[in-house]
This record gives structure tokens, sequence and C-alpha cells, in this order.
């Protein structure tokens, strides 16, 4: 395989660092929540039609597709970016800090957007100069809504697969540093449940709570069953994490209201604990309904499925991951994350993977990811921009590598 065009991709990522750099903190600047990515799309549109490469909006004007104007008779190889941000004050003392109130990229994906622009950029260059070592096919997906877990499935619904092959992906990682890569093949993070549970009961005066079916007892009773008996009721091998983020009742302290909404996740690494998780659950429900006298309805919505990287994905990435920072900043990730990720969605469809990209230049001073001072080392952007540069090359050559340490 010749290598000039690995030393000429990684030259012209050096050359357009800059602009990658300016993106990320233009976005970091103006961020725009799930479902709202208006203004993010629009500029993004407009930037990658100075490419020259084929440009459109997704759904309802939010989210944009990149394609090469060129074909191959191989299927596509796709990229996925993510443009949403979340309902969170920015804290941070930078020149890029958040001017919208209470919204902020505190998930890093801006920097996840930047990164797959700069990958157009770098094979639309290629492509100009003739500098590809064989003929290729891409689609970047600039994805709305993955914090609300309803981007990916908005996109696929637009037909956003058809013709792909491979699909490549990565999320920012403030536990590494800088230069360190980490993936593994096989399940990569956890499915994900929202939870919803609304208990009915018979409101009244605080002062006589015997003449009442008081809801948020009730609420507190399955909460703290609930976190008892799940984790006691599954075997310590298996992985669960079920965990309430939203209580809603009450507008009066001397008031016992008639109704409390709890909103939260579930979250399994496997179909079967998932499925005894739901009936723990229906059966602490019926437990607490008898007890207190109250009703709870109890549903499930917005599940999303586990990030399973596929095998020959996941060594096209390692191989690539080992060129740009050499083999001994490639880490195997020996456990699946709990968190959720709707690149799963894609995953469904069509084989691809996702990596970590290290983004720290102080383990010491981490600043974690969904938090109001979040932020990254900006020189892992070029580094990302080049290993998935790399794993869509590869992807598109006629014989590609096989076997990373991942599946040794």
């Amino acid at each position: 395989m010749p290598e000039s065009w690995k030393q000429r991709l990684d030259a012209i990522v050096s050359e357009k660092r800059d602009q990658v750099r300016d993106l990320r903190r233009h976005l970091h600047t103006y961020p725009e929540p799930s479902g709202a990515e208006l203004a993010t799309s629009m500029h993004l549109y407009q930037l990658l039609g100075q490419l020259g490469v084929d440009v459109q909006m997704g759904p309802e004007g939010c989210g944009v597709i990149a394609d090469s104007p060129q074909y191959s008779s191989r299927g596509r190889i796709a990229v996925r970016g993510d443009i949403d941000a979340l309902r969170i004050q920015d804290e941070k003392i930078a020149s890029y800090r958040s001017t919208h109130p209470g919204i902020m990229h505190a998930c890093g994906h801006d920097a996840h957007t930047a990164i797959a622009f700069g990958v157009v950029q770098a094979l639309a260059n290629l492509t100009e100069s003739d500098e590809l070592p064989w003929p290729i096919c891409w689609r970047v997906i600039f994805q709305p809504a993955e914090e609300t877990a309803t981007g990916a499935a908005q996109m696929i619904q637009t037909n956003v697969l058809a013709g792909v092959e491979k699909i490549f992906a990565l999320h920012v990682d403030p536990t590494r540093r800088t230069g360190e890569i980490a993936l593994r093949s096989g399940p990569m993070t956890a499915s994900c449940d929202s939870v919803q549970l609304i208990i009915t009961g018979r409101g009244g005066h605080a002062a006589r709570p015997h003449e009442s079916r008081d809801p948020i007892a009730a609420a507190a009773q399955v909460i703290s069953s609930l976190y008892q008996f799940v984790p006691r009721a599954t075997d310590t091998h298996d992985a669960v994490v079920l965990t309430f983020g939203s209580i809603q009742g009450g507008t009066n302290p001397n008031v016992i209201p008639d109704r409390v909404e709890l909103h939260g996740t579930m979250r399994t690494l496997d179909a079967s604990v998932r499925s005894r998780t739901i009936e723990q659950i229906h059966q602490v429900i019926r437990g607490v309904e008898g007890i207190t006298g109250t009703k709870i309805e109890f549903t499930l919505d917005g599940s999303i499925a586990s990030v399973v990287n596929d095998a020959a994905a996941t060594a096209i990435v390692w191989q690539a991951a080992e060129e740009v920072v050499g083999s001994k900043h490639v880490q195997l990730i020996t456990r699946p994350s709990m968190g959720s990720e709707d690149f799963a969605c894609y995953l469904e469809h069509v084989p691809g993977a996702m990596f970590r990209l290290g983004c720290a230049t102080d383990l010491a001073a981490i600043t974690p990811l969904h938090t109001p001072k979040f932020d990254i080392d900006e020189s892992s952007l070029e580094i990302g921009v080049r290993v998935l540069a790399r794993a869509v090359i590869t992807a598109s050559a006629p014989e590609t590598n096989s076997g990373s340490p991942a599946e040794r």
C-alpha cells in the first residue's frame, strides 16, 4: 500500500488545524440544544459548501450530510459527528465561553463536529489533488439531538445509511491524556431505557395525611425499594444501573398533591438482564401500590441499544490509531461503559466502530463530561481527524487488514 497518501493526509490536517480549532470554538460559543440546532446546521452547511462536496440539510433544518462527489465500486464509508449541546450553564473562563445562557457544549459534541469537518476537508483535498491511493466514496453525518437519543433515528429515517458499508465515530474522553486512544471490539456502552413512573394518589391537608393517599410518600418508598432491591436481585456479574434524575410533584409545602412523576434511566449490557430488571421493577411497584394505596404507572420509552463495535471495523481503527499515536498509546477498553450513545442506532443497520479520544492535559485536574467547566485540550482535534480520515480510506481499500489486539 502506498505510504505517500498518509504523509500527504497528515500534512493537510496540520495545515487545516487552525480552521478545525476555530470551528470548535465557534460552536462552543454559540451552542444549541437538541432539536434546535438550526444556526449550527446552517453554519456547517455553508462551510461544507465551500469545499466542493455535495451537501444537504437534515430533517427540519437540523443536521447536515456531506457526501463525496465521486463513487467507487464499494459502498460508502460514513463518519458520524453529533452537533447538539446540553442545558448546562458554562462556568469556564475562556474566550470561547458559551454566549447562550444555560446552554453549553459539556459533552464534547463541538469537538466531534469540528473533527468530522476536518475529515471532510482532508478527504476533499486528497481527492482534488488526486492523491488518494484508490477510489473512495464517503459520507459525513452531522447529527442533531444525540443527547435526547432521537437524532440518529431521525437521520436514519431520511435514508442516510443508503449505500453505507461501514460507519465510524469517536467520543472525547477527559479521563485519558491527549495522545491516547482507547477502543474495544464488541459491546462498548450500555443499552439505555428512559423510565417514567406516574404515581397517582389522593391529595389532602399536610396536617391530616391519614385522609390522603400520599404520592410523595409512595415515591420515596418506590425509589428506596428499587435502589435496594434491584441490585440485590441481580447477579453481581451482571451490570444494571437504575437512576432517577427527576421528581416532580406538589406546589405547596402544606398540601399533599394528587400526583407525582419520576423520570430516570435504566442501563444494562445484556438483553436477558434488561428483561429481568423490568420484571423486578414491576414487582416493587406492585408492593408499593399495596402498601400506600396509590396507583403507579410504569412506562419505558426512548430505548437505545448498546454500541457494539464490529470486529473488522475495530481493527481498522486500531491500525489507524497506532499509526497516528503509536502502539503504546492505543489502549484496550476492558469493560463497557454504562453510559449510552445513540451511535448504536447506526450499528443496528451497518457495521462500524466508535473509539475514545483522550483530550486531557492534566489528569489531576479533570473537568468531567456534563459539568459546567468541561473543556478539552484542542490539540486532540488533529489526532481525531487523522485517525478518522485514515479509517475511511483504509476501509475503502480493495483489501483491508484485520486482527487488531482488541480481538486477540
